[in-house]
């Protein structure tokens, strides 16, 4: 879960402003010929009866928690507040179009974690660096683990243009995003996306944008239950190792460095066949901690409690650990790779152990994970909210862009062509390709685990949060249904770690999923829409986003033509 993406590690405040205004945000008051019209409308004088007909009307509303109290079965005094907190933001959010207004949500309205960790804009106005790391930080996630199998799934040669392809397809869509918020922004203020689908194509569109922003955070759980399960499995092998002082490791024949495992076989080659692990264990400790069978269910005595609290107070204090995890993950990749040194050959017979083709048919494994990977329209949009030059903006997505290709390119081409065993062997978290012993190693997976341990309950609160208040009108519409949806929610992720352990399949078919829904079709469609209306549309323009539409389409359906790919 790449997103997720909107399965990715990204940084929850983020995620949290951003997705939570995408769904909750209501639409803006334009009159049908667009948003021109209606600046044209606000700039005329108004009449007198008419301002003191709105005066009246303003002095009968109700406050804006009026429903909610009146309703004895709306919940508990923190619902209310919680409920009345939403309204209250979007109401101050049309008295403040601009972040530099003085008619900004003043905090003694809102509760503590609602300022902090949910409505809170970024301090000041933000430099480009600024923005520049935070679309880093928001695409950077999960799918750097399986850049490496991804390349191998599509051939080196094919692989690298095709992510290149891929950042370039998803630049133009965020791109068309930010134009189109621009161009239906009031008083210089970017409107969601979704509210721009409702728009100019209907509540369909709308709904189809949420539901992929809701269906991104259920990728990105389940890949973070497989990868704790892994994690924490591989943390515990190694301290009973430790303890057992069990010196003792298998070697292949080819190859004396025991901290890289191959899990392939290949019954009808010559290639070598490695073991599953360096260490063999006790067949009673076996059945007791199997990665597929226990450890997902042992995992839920520890997420369990936390995926219930109301408030992600705490586990947003653990933001920096994203970056950090990513930071090691780049620096561990190059420390590995300049011990094993180049190992490819790109002539020669197929047999050849470290062989490598230049195409494979699999490639759609590759774009599928890229479609996550580079997920970022459903955030450009508040993550450039507050640039301190918004002429920059466009500027700074490229740049963004290209730094995430580089480092997805620089880490999957570097694992690849430096991993000691044959190309087949590597695995959808090149994490699998190291010993339980490996030191290295072990500090990545405990470090992720406990990054991936404090991310969850957020990933699970923005979900809770964008559909509970979407169907009930309230955040927290009672324990009974909040622990309804999370049980559901583990649910589904357990099944998928005992059953389908493969982040690689996962990532591929939710980001290729998402990615055409909503990086790709929406934006297309909205743009094409907005050219119909202006009398700008061309032949040329139609074709060429009909083919990036089509394009999404096969991205999804070649998911099912790699489902035995591995």
């Amino acid at each position: 879960m790449d997103r997720n993406r909107h399965m990715s590690v990204n940084s929850p405040d983020d995620e949290i402003r951003t997705l939570l205004s995408s769904s909750n945000s209501e639409n803006l008051q334009h009159k049908e010929e667009g948003p021109s019209a209606s600046s044209q409308t606000r700039s005329k004088p108004i009449p007198k009866k008419s301002a003191e007909k709105e005066a009246s009307q303003q002095r009968t509303r109700q406050p804006v928690n009026y429903a909610s109290i009146n309703n004895p079965n709306s919940g508990s005094h923190e619902d209310e507040r919680a409920s009345a907190v939403i309204s209250r933001y979007k109401y101050y959010n049309r008295l403040a179009p601009h972040g530099s207004s003085n008619f900004l949500m003043p905090d003694h309205v809102v509760p503590q974690v609602f300022i902090n960790y949910v409505f809170k804009p970024i301090p000041g106005e933000q430099s480009s660096i600024v923005t520049i790391f935070s679309l880093w930080n928001t695409m950077m996630g999960t799918s750097l683990l399986s850049m490496p199998w991804a390349i191998r799934q599509a051939g080196f040669a094919t692989g690298i243009p095709l992510l290149v392809f891929m950042a370039g397809i998803n630049l133009y869509t965020s791109y068309r995003i930010l134009k189109t918020s621009q161009e239906y922004s009031v008083d210089g203020q970017l409107v969601e996306f979704s509210d721009v689908c409702k728009h100019y194509l209907g509540k369909w569109a709308q709904y189809l944008a949420v539901g992929s922003s809701l269906l991104t955070l259920l990728g990105g759980s389940i890949v973070y239950w497989i990868l704790m399960s892994n994690f924490l499995y591989n943390v515990v092998l190694f301290i009973w190792h430790k303890a057992e002082h069990d010196s003792s490791n298998v070697g292949s024949m080819n190859n004396t460095n025991t901290d890289i495992v191959c899990n392939v076989h290949h019954p009808d080659t010559n290639h070598t066949s490695y073991p599953s692990g360096s260490h063999t264990h006790e067949d009673s400790f076996d059945k007791i901690w199997n990665v597929s069978y226990t450890v997902p269910f042992f995992l839920i005595l520890i997420l369990g409690p936390l995926v219930n609290f109301k408030s992600p107070t705490f586990f947003t204090k653990f933001n920096a650990l994203a970056t950090l995890s990513v930071t090691y993950l780049i620096i561990f990749v190059i420390i590995n790779a300049a011990k094993w040194g180049i190992n490819v050959e790109f002539t020669g017979d197929e047999q050849q152990m470290f062989y490598v083709p230049d195409f494979k048919g699999s490639f759609p494994a590759l774009t599928g994970i890229a479609a996550l990977a580079y997920f970022v329209q459903n955030s450009c949009v508040s993550i450039v909210r507050n640039q301190k030059y918004p002429e920059n903006n466009i500027r700074d997505l490229i740049i963004a862009y290209i730094l995430v290709a580089f480092t997805y390119i620089f880490v999957g081409v570097m694992f690849y062509i430096s991993f000691p065993m044959e190309k087949d062997c590597i695995e959808d978290n090149l994490l699998n390709n190291m010993s339980d012993t490996y030191v290295l190693a072990f500090v990545a997976r405990i470090s992720l685990f406990f990054q991936m341990m404090c991310v969850f309950p957020l990933l699970l609160y923005i979900f809770r949060v964008q559909l509970l208040y979407t169907i009930y009108n309230t955040v927290w519409p009672g324990l009974r249904h909040v622990l309804v949806l999370n049980v559901c929610i583990i649910a589904v992720c357990v099944v998928f770690a005992v059953f389908l352990p493969h982040i690689g399949k996962i990532i591929g078919f939710f980001g290729a999923f998402c990615g055409f829904a909503y990086a790709i079709m929406l934006p297309c469609l909205v743009h094409l829409t907005i050219q119909h209306r202006n009398g700008e549309q061309s032949i040329l323009s139609t074709v060429l986003h009909s083919c990036l539409i089509v394009l999404g389409l096969a991205n999804f359906v070649g998911q099912f033509l790699v489902l035995n790919v591995k």
